[in-house]
This record gives structure tokens, C-alpha cells and sequence, in this order.
């Protein structure tokens, strides 16, 4: 999952499937455009640190961020329309989970205010990312 928007303050949210599952951090980039569609973004090595919190209850399914400004679902699917599809039911979910909000008080909230970044094009794997900013749940308090 290489995405120009994780990045230093970012919180990464990754389901695990199996008991004692590894994390692999992979490899860095120093630049890289949307897409990564050559395969290929400015290589680099890294010096970072990073907690792991495992949260139970709380998969899913595909990867989610949050930094200061948004909310983030990735959707990775074979296909742009299905990696398109699970970006955009999760963050429903998300806002209809942690924001109580119904299932059409969150479609109205993120018709009005999303946003899609490409992640990756390149192998058999396609991803986006469907990016809602906080600012347009200033009025909703989470969990309420």
C-alpha cells in the first residue's frame, strides 16, 4: 500500500486476520505522484519509529488513516470500480460507527464532501482512497 498521504502524524488502521500476525513496513519513498503507476516512486531508506496498538473489535476490513485534516478508507479491489466501492462503504461505516450517525445522515455528509486520491494503479491490485476532511463533522460530535 503505497500511499503519498501516510506520512509522519499519520494514524494507520490495518485489519488483522490471524492471531500473532507480522507487520511489515516495507519500503520508503521521499516522493511518489498519485498512483505509483510506474511501480516505481523516489526509493529511499528510512529511520522511523512507530507504536502498534492492537484495537479489538475494530476491523474493517481494509486499511483506514487519520491525520489532522482527514479521515481516510482505502479500498483495494482487482478493479478501480471495486476498490472505489469498499473505499467509499467504509468510511460510511466509519462515520456511522464512531459518529453514530445513520446510514443516510453519513451519505448525505459524504456526498457533500468527499474526496478520491488515487493510490495505486500498477499489479493485479488497484487502490483509492476516499478522503473525507474533519472539518465537514465540526457540527457532529463522535459517539454522540
Amino acid at each position: 500500500m503505497d500511499y503519498n498521504q501516510i506520512v509522519e502524524g499519520t494514524t494507520l488502521y490495518l485489519p488483522v486476520y490471524h492471531p500473532g500476525a507480522l507487520l511489515f513496513v516495507g519500503d520508503g519513498h521521499a516522493g511518489q505522484g498519485d498512483g505509483e503507476l510506474t511501480g516505481d516512486a523516489l526509493e529511499t531508506s528510512m529511520d522511523i519509529e512507530f507504536s502498534v496498538d492492537l484495537i479489538e473489535g475494530r476491523n474493517a476490513g481494509h486499511p483506514l488513516a487519520e491525520n489532522a485534516e482527514y479521515l481516510i478508507s482505502i479500498g483495494i479491489g482487482g478493479t478501480i470500480d471495486q476498490a472505489l466501492q469498499m473505499a467509499t462503504s467504509g468510511l460510511l461505516r466509519w462515520l456511522e460507527r464512531d459518529y453514530k450517525l445513520g446510514a443516510s445522515e453519513a451519505a448525505i455528509v459524504v456526498g457533500f464532501a468527499i474526496k478520491y486520491d488515487v493510490v495505486d494503479l500498477v499489479g493485479t491490485q488497484v487502490s483509492i482512497a476516499a478522503k473525507l476532511p474533519k472539518s465537514a463533522l465540526a457540527k457532529v460530535q463522535k459517539g454522540s
